[in-house]
């Protein structure tokens, strides 16, 4: 996909947020996750992640039930790490009713990332 049409999708699809990206955000917005700080709906490669915080390299998706067979994601997570980023997925469902566990995980990834840096 041409730069300016990934940027356009990215764009579209800020204003396009599900409910559980709604969730997600409104925790990793404005470096609130001990200071790292996420983008969302970024585009990297010929894909746009839901979030990505590009200091750590990691990029962070949250999966519908239209990505219940994870087969169809290998090939862009390959992609996506590919350009340097660790990919994490979570359930929709899992932001929504386990924020504070989807939110460790993250900060746990983080940190990771960090000490490998």
């Amino acid at each position: 996909m041409a730069g300016k049409r990934l940027t356009d999708v990215a764009r579209k699809l800020r204003g396009d947020m599900t409910d559980a990206e709604r969730r997600l955000w409104s925790h990793l917005r404005a470096s609130q996750l001990e200071g790292n700080r996420f983008t969302r709906q970024y585009p990297i490669g010929d894909f746009v992640v839901d979030f990505a915080c590009r200091s750590a390299r990691i990029a962070i998706e949250l999966d519908g039930g239209q990505h219940s067979d994870s087969a169809a994601d290998e090939p862009r997570t390959r992609m996506i790490e590919a350009h340097g980023y660790r990919v994490i997925r979570f359930w929709n469902n899992d932001v929504l009713q386990n924020t504070d566990g989807v939110l460790t995980a993250i900060l746990e990834e983080l940190r990771i990332a960090r000490n490998h840096s």
